[in-house]
């Protein structure tokens, strides 16, 4: 007889979600299956991840602005929303990440550094002004209208978890043979992620599109310049670790969400 039926089924579109919520958010999605074909599907449904945490950032950002709290206030709330519901582990995988980089020591040791509980002088410097700046960006954007700064918040939140869709493509190595970034590296084909990229601006386009024609392509720049910075950083990361981790993942997110909202700003 066949060994094949001994084989799990194949995971659904459900698993794939569950999966991508389960490892993205704090949201109550429990993961039903933990393997390579599941994590392949998670990553592609990654950006869905991120438009629902946008969302939840614009709506309250646009509330307080609305209610009378000002762009600052809107901004604050905005960048809480996605840090609340991550519990703010991007945010410390940026932190560690520019620890491993600033240190300055081989792969090995670097890894030690991220992979420790407390947070260096680099981490700290690049965390503080990676919040200070997505503040700044977001204020500007609500003082021009609760719709621009909703857009971005949106445009940002996906955008950061495409990147990680990138991240995952066949050829990126993972750098521990552990964690997360060995669950998802190399599990995404690479057509499959130019598919989802595609799609995503489509998407965002589209919401820039209330600005008119010139509001479409300024939020497709946007995305673009985003996932690039992203994938920068990412082949840096790749050279230094000798592969990708759960930090490094984080710190993906946070800098291609960080890059896209600021180019909005500055159009």
């Amino acid at each position: 007889m066949s060994d094949t039926t001994d084989r799990p089924a194949a995971p659904t579109p459900t698993d794939a979600l569950r999966f991508a919520f389960g490892t993205l958010t704090v949201l109550p999605v429990p993961l039903t299956r933990w393997d390579r074909e599941t994590a392949r599907g998670g990553m592609l449904c990654a950006p869905l991840a991120g438009l629902v945490v946008g969302l939840c950032a614009a709506a309250l950002g646009a509330g307080l602005l609305l209610l009378g709290g000002g762009p600052l206030l809107a901004a604050v709330g905005t960048v809480a929303v996605p840090a609340a519901l991550t519990r703010g582990l991007h945010l410390d995988g940026l932190a560690d990440t520019a620890d491993g980089l600033g240190s300055g020591k081989p792969a090995d040791d670097a890894l030690r550094i991220m992979k420790q509980s407390d947070i260096g002088p680099f981490g700290v410097i690049v965390l503080l002004l990676a919040l200070l700046a997505q503040v700044a960006a977001l204020h500007e954007l609500y003082a021009a209208g609760w719709a621009s700064g909703a857009a971005a918040a949106v445009a940002g939140a996906v955008t950061a978890r495409l990147a990680l869709t990138l991240a995952s493509r066949t050829g990126v190595p993972a750098a521990r043979p552990e964690g997360l970034g060995a669950a998802v590296a190399g599990t995404v084909p690479v057509r499959r992620a130019a598919v989802a990229v595609l799609a995503a601006l489509a998407v965002l386009a589209g919401l820039g599109a209330y600005g008119g024609a010139y509001g479409a392509l300024h939020t497709a720049v946007a995305v673009l310049l985003g996932l690039a910075a992203g994938e920068v950083l990412l082949r840096h990361c790749v050279r230094r670790f000798g592969g990708v981790t759960g930090d490094v993942f984080g710190g993906l997110a946070e800098t291609a969400g960080l890059v896209t909202i600021v180019v909005l700003a500055l159009g």
